[in-house]
């Protein structure tokens, strides 16, 4: 996807849904006038923004306000479900650029239903217009239930190297030492680049990729635990299974399932979890 498939800024309805079934893409930077809810049903996608960048797999979506620049890529076939919405329509608009949320199953059943109205929607369909108006009521509050599952992003090309080269190696055992050679930087630095400018420390980022790629690759049709556990630098099983429960408030293997059925996610007990993280 190195172009939009339709110009969706220019067309009259105020509210509809764009929906395809694509293969592994990597968009440009860009930005549309309407607030945009992207959602994938099947896939996992990966959303950056200026200041931060998320994962997307199925479960999760992101709103994005109005004039956000964004890019988005996957490394697998998606089904994508995005709902564009008239900024008007939004009684609440997010606060930030963008806000990502665990999707609950009414809000998929109403994404998934939204499918039947496109881009080329008559701009003026009472049954459409109220559907969307109702979604776009029901947005501020399912936004509401944000989780923090992001990383920063950098400002300086130094310790834009330093991140791309340590996502390049989750499954080897990292050193800062290494990194902080291939930024071209001293490790005393590179630290002192990661708290000033993306208010994390390495050790942090590295952990924290790690659980976001190990959810993208538990998304992926056939997905084995221990194998995902290796391949994002666990040495050990009982570890990984430690790690991913405490960061997304479940296991591994419960996530996994989950997402191949399509059921909903245990928002309560992730949202605990996290706030014990925080805390």
């Amino acid at each position: 996807m190195t172009k939009p498939l339709v110009d969706v800024d220019v067309m009259p309805a105020l509210a509809f849904c764009l929906a395809d079934e694509l293969a592994p893409f990597s968009s440009r930077w860009h930005a549309h006038r309407k607030h945009q809810l992207l959602y994938s049903a099947r896939g996992a996608m990966h959303l950056e923004v200026e200041q931060a960048q998320w994962l997307l797999p199925p479960q999760r979506a992101a709103w994005l306000r109005a004039g956000t620049l964004h890019r988005v890529r996957a490394s697998q076939p998606v089904s994508l479900c995005t709902v564009y919405l008239e900024p008007k329509l939004v009684r609440a608009p997010p606060e930030g650029e963008c806000r990502v949320f665990i999707i609950e199953p009414l809000a998929r059943e109403m994404l998934l239903y939204s499918t039947r109205w496109g881009p080329e929607r008559p701009p003026k369909e009472p049954v459409a217009d109220s559907f969307f108006g109702t979604l776009a009521h029901l947005l501020p509050e399912w936004a509401m239930t944000a989780q923090d599952w992001r990383l920063p992003r950098a400002r300086t090309p130094e310790l834009r190297k330093a991140m791309a080269f340590t996502l390049e190696h989750l499954g080897e055992s990292l050193l800062l030492e290494d990194v902080a050679r291939a930024a071209g930087l001293s490790v005393r630095t590179l630290s002192r680049r990661f708290e000033e400018e993306a208010a994390t420390t390495w050790r942090r980022f590295l952990h924290d990729a790690r659980m976001l790629r190990a959810m993208e690759l538990l998304a992926e049709e056939g997905a084995r635990v221990t194998q995902t556990a290796y391949e994002v630098g666990f040495e050990s099983l009982a570890a990984f299974t430690h790690a991913f429960h405490a960061f997304c408030g479940e296991r591994p293997r419960d996530f996994r399932q989950r997402v191949a059925r399509g059921a909903e996610p245990q928002v309560q007990g992730a949202a605990a979890t996290r706030r014990r993280r925080a805390g």
